[in-house]
């Protein structure tokens, strides 16, 4: 007795002698199963990991087929939709396509932990926060994300199509293992990892409340699930680049301190701007002493997060935001701003795309 177990998608048809050629010759389907012999009412193909069963007289909506591949030129003519004689629509799709980074739409974000947005539940189980709601014209996400009870994580070895991601941990400490970095490790609170363009990786055990900063470039990207690989794998390649950048993994142990770009505050360098190249930079910046200024920047992005301490917020032309921890701002480029009253315990994560640029003080404001 066989115990092969196979899928079909089922699709309706008023004419299945119409649908034969088109399956098999115009997407290049094969043809395994056709009944009954004297007035064919079924045929079953197969093609590309799909198998499709054309049913005359079934129920149902035609549905759309999705065909991707390397050389959607080559494919039906260079044809991207066609109309099969059963109704079903195929649409041909690059199998790669390229990762597309939206033109960044600036505007002035301040999100407060106290306006209490809504925590989702998204993969995993894990709790998401939304800290730029609108994304800047889908050319970032950031999110903070929560694991309520510890334990193991119902993770899968997975990748992501991105330009940029940052994992910090807010809180606690999570158990990660990462493709070509050896054995698993402990990510502990204060510490932070950037997840390099398709590195292959799994979330472990997390201990309770755990809580991380997520920021992902573009704001919508695929994850993959990788059923093949397993981690960890070996052996290790600690300096590989993927596509372009490298994994880095910061301490907050082995950091050094040195004066931040703004007055009256000092800072940790994660050697996440060396690690990428140049596409990033993330700091943690913490008061020092002395006064704090107006000043402006001209990088593209430029996010914060309140971790510690309070501070107001002032802007140039805006109304001050007092701030405490949980809390994130989007400053644009140009915009004036003082990062004013802070505590001395006032602790902030910056992320920077890209990850060198320049800081005016600006002169003539009233301080």
């Amino acid at each position: 007795m066989s115990t092969e177990t196979r899928a079909l998608v089922c699709l309706p048809t008023d004419a299945l002698r119409d649908d034969i050629p088109f399956y098999t010759k115009t997407l290049g389907l094969r043809m395994e199963m056709i009944y009954p012999a004297d007035d064919p009412q079924v045929a079953v193909f197969s093609g590309y990991g799909l198998r499709v069963r054309i049913e005359q007289g079934a129920q149902g909506a035609p549905g759309t087929l999705h065909i991707l591949t390397g050389d959607p030129d080559s494919f039906a003519n260079g044809a991207r939709e066609l109309t099969a004689p059963n109704g079903t629509t195929i649409k041909i799709e690059p199998l790669n396509p390229p990762l597309v980074m939206p033109d960044t739409v600036h505007s002035f974000v301040v999100r407060r932990l106290a306006d209490q947005a809504p925590w989702v539940i998204g993969r995993a189980g894990m709790h998401y926060r939304d800290l730029i709601p609108d994304r800047l014209g889908g050319s970032i996400i950031a999110s903070h994300i929560r694991i309520p009870d510890g334990g193991p994580v119902p993770d899968m070895v997975h990748y992501h199509t991105v330009g940029f991601q940052l994992i910090y941990c807010y809180k606690g400490w999570v158990d990660l293992v990462y493709e070509d970095q050896g054995e698993p490790f402990r990510l502990h609170e204060g510490c932070c990892v950037i997840q390099p363009p398709e590195i292959r990786h799994r979330v472990l055990f997390a201990s309770d409340n755990i809580e991380v900063i997520e920021i992902g470039v573009p704001a919508e990207h695929v994850t993959t699930i990788d059923h093949e690989m397993e981690l960890p794998n070996g052996p290790a390649n600690p300096r590989r680049r993927f596509q372009g950048q490298r994994f880095v993994h910061h301490k907050i142990s082995e950091a050094t301190w040195s004066p931040f770009r703004l007055p009256g505050f000092e800072a940790r360098d994660t050697g996440i701007a060396t690690g990428t190249q140049g596409v990033a930079g993330v700091q943690v910046a913490r008061r020092s002493s002395g006064e704090t200024g107006w000043a402006l920047h001209s990088s593209d992005i430029l996010f914060t997060f309140v971790m510690n301490g309070t501070m107001t917020l002032e802007g140039e032309g805006r109304d001050p935001f007092p701030l405490e921890p949980g809390d994130a701002f989007v400053i644009p480029p140009a915009m004036a701003v003082r990062y004013a009253d802070p505590s001395d315990d006032l602790e902030l994560l910056e992320v920077s795309l890209p990850g060198v640029f320049a800081t005016h003080a600006q002169g003539g404001k009233d301080l």
